[in-house]
């Protein structure tokens, strides 16, 4: 599927790519309209309902990946209330083998995500997955999240990287969409980046874990 040989840069996403998606998921689906309700003392499903909507009205604008924002406006810690399950931040089968085997093969790997910085420490402080890469960058850096072509303009002033040699892997069909407005190369999509559960992708190829494109090398190099 993939040609190593014309790949110079791999471009990273965190949450459903090297992450499992499966914490954001819960976080936001269950825990938070949970601890929502309790904090101020909403009927459960009252809260979950007014948190849902609340959040689709931001989906696709970097204040619907804000930590700072979520806080200020439901009147709650965030980043306090993911500490409570980091347990559930965990890293998708083979990344760290694929990740190895890349930096063994010289490639620059950057990982770029919607994530809010406050969000970022934390998973880097439970998983590590940083020692494996030569930059992380949170699209706050930017202002801009990935689905806008100004957050690849502000991405290449930065790394000056070939788009047409650069392999960017994503879970989400927009976020690739917009990467191939911008002249990406080479995209790849996630099946099921969220653990518990299933989906299908169209328009993109798409793999269930990174033991399908491991290029060759020994790992143990």
């Amino acid at each position: 599927m993939i040609n190593w040989q014309q790949i110079d840069t791999v471009l990273l996403d965190m949450d459903g790519t090297l992450l499992d998606l499966h914490f954001d998921n819960f976080f936001w689906l269950e825990h938070l309209p949970r601890r929502y309700a309790e904090i101020h003392e909403l009927d459960e499903s009252t809260a979950a309902a007014h948190l849902h909507e609340l959040i689709r009205r931001r989906r696709g604008t970097l204040e619907w990946y804000c930590l700072e924002h979520w806080s200020e406006a439901l009147s709650v810690d965030v980043r306090k209330l993911k500490e409570e399950i980091k347990d559930k931040i965990q890293i998708r089968p083979h990344v760290e083998d694929f990740l190895t085997r890349l930096r063994q093969l010289d490639k620059k790997l950057v990982l770029i995500t919607n994530a809010h910085p406050q969000s970022l420490s934390l998973k880097l402080d439970v998983t590590a997955i940083d020692r494996w890469l030569d930059i992380v960058i949170s699209s706050h850096e930017f202002k801009e999240p990935k689905e806008v072509q100004a957050f690849w303009h502000a991405l290449r002033e930065r790394e000056h990287f070939d788009p047409a040699r650069t392999l960017f892997i994503d879970d989400t069909t927009s976020v690739l969409e917009s990467a191939k407005t911008y002249g990406i190369g080479h995209l790849l999509c996630i099946h099921q980046p969220d653990s518990k559960t299933s989906r299908t992708v169209e328009g993109y190829p798409a793999i269930h874990h990174f033991d399908e494109i491991m290029p060759p090398g020994l790992l143990g190099r």
